[in-house]
């Protein structure tokens, strides 16, 4: 961990030790819970560089509201999502969350995005015990154990490791690596860089790129003249479109690959023909495919919203809001967080209609390894 990072985290910590009131007084039991409706927090970027991703959130998570809602809701309570922009800017999420727990406006939080925006708000989540589910990451060192925070989604470690294994299965040897520059990217490096090894490899190349895509000219120049067999590509949000284009332009014939969060849905779209042969890890089931009930009942709580374009990220947001809301249902009419806690905590082989979610009754608390492997066409879409 970087010192600044360090600090920052401690100093968080510091705060909320010394000032106790900020949060227990104020988050108290009934923070976010009325006699007719529980509200939930979400801190995510509406604007920015993974912008795709909080749209995805917003139509996933109040789709599945709506649905819960139009029936009667959880124990006569309504869902409702409180959901705030942070740009993808760790400090804004931290000022976001703070927020929430000084004026009690959220019960729970639900799927704050990304690696370095997370790491940033668990200690306050932790501090003031606040259930959390589904952070928008797979970062391995946030699953150490925490006790609020329930993770649903399949860690990057076993998505690199799938990836590097079909890779390798295939034959190819010179596998480059681009990182973003960041939290997220240098981890995702760490274990890419392990899952070569296991395989007997080091990376052909390894290079950052910027969270805006600064030097972006730079890294592309780097990878034509590296001329890999294929690249891992541990990057988030925008600059992956410019990055996809680039290399399809420069380095053509190159096999480009990437993890669940490297491209969010409104990019597959732009990449258009560029997207065209670009796999990817995904931990949901393919949106478009209404093969499983979990799948027919997520395009249905679309539909009754006028949504009739669907994507992983909004079908994750669904998921996540289900989980959510079948701890809310096991913590009975009279919730608590401690109650919702513990019936998180409880969750055991539950079937959402061929996808499963179960915590074991242990920390760290992950309740899903799904993890597929999918190639895009030109049209965005997974290939069958």
């Amino acid at each position: 961990m970087q010192r600044r990072q360090f600090v920052s985290l401690a100093s968080s910590a510091a705060a909320l030790a010394a000032a106790p009131a900020f949060v227990r007084s104020a988050f108290a039991q009934d923070a976010g819970l009325s006699a007719k409706a529980i509200t939930i927090g979400c801190s995510a970027a509406m604007t920015g560089p993974l912008a795709g991703f909080g749209t995805d959130i917003k139509l996933g998570a109040e789709a599945a509201m709506g649905h819960i809602n139009a029936r009667g809701g959880i124990h006569g309570r309504t869902l409702q999502l409180h959901m705030v922009d942070d740009g993808y800017v760790p400090q804004r999420t931290t000022d976001n969350v703070k927020q929430m727990l000084s004026q009690g406006t959220a019960f729970a939080l639900l799927s704050c995005v990304g690696t370095p925006n997370n790491t940033a708000i668990l200690p306050l989540v932790e501090e003031a015990g606040m259930p959390y589910v589904a952070p928008l990451t797979g970062a391995s060192s946030l699953r150490k154990g925490a006790r609020n925070v329930f993770h649903v989604r399949a860690s990057y470690t076993d998505e690199v490791h799938r990836l590097i294994q079909r890779l390798a299965g295939m034959g190819l040897k010179g596998i480059g690596i681009v990182h973003l520059d960041n939290g997220y990217g240098r981890e995702m490096l760490e274990d890419a860089t392990r899952a070569l090894a296991e395989q007997g490899m080091k990376p052909a190349l390894q290079v950052a790129v910027a969270t805006d895509g600064k030097n972006l000219a730079d890294v592309v120049g780097k990878v034509a003249a590296a001329r890999p067999t294929a690249v891992l590509l541990a990057t988030a949000g925008t600059v992956s479109v410019d990055l996809v284009k680039g290399l399809k332009k420069n380095v053509p014939g190159v096999l480009l690959t990437g993890v669940s969060v490297t491209l969010p849905s409104d990019s597959l779209k732009q990449l258009g023909e560029d997207g065209s042969g670009l796999a990817l890890t995904m931990v949901m089931p393919d949106p478009n495919r209404a093969k499983l009930q979990v799948v027919r009942d997520y395009q249905a709580a679309m539909r009754a919203r006028g949504q009739q374009e669907f994507s992983l990220g909004s079908l994750e947001a669904y998921v996540n809001t289900r989980v959510l809301a079948e701890g809310l249902e096991r913590a009975g009419r009279d919730p608590s967080q401690a109650r919702l806690r513990t019936a998180l905590a409880g969750i055991r082989n539950l079937d959402l209609g061929g996808f499963t979610v179960d915590y074991s009754g242990q920390t760290p608390y992950v309740g899903s390894r799904f993890i597929d492997l999918g190639v895009l066409s030109s049209a965005g879409r997974f290939l069958s």
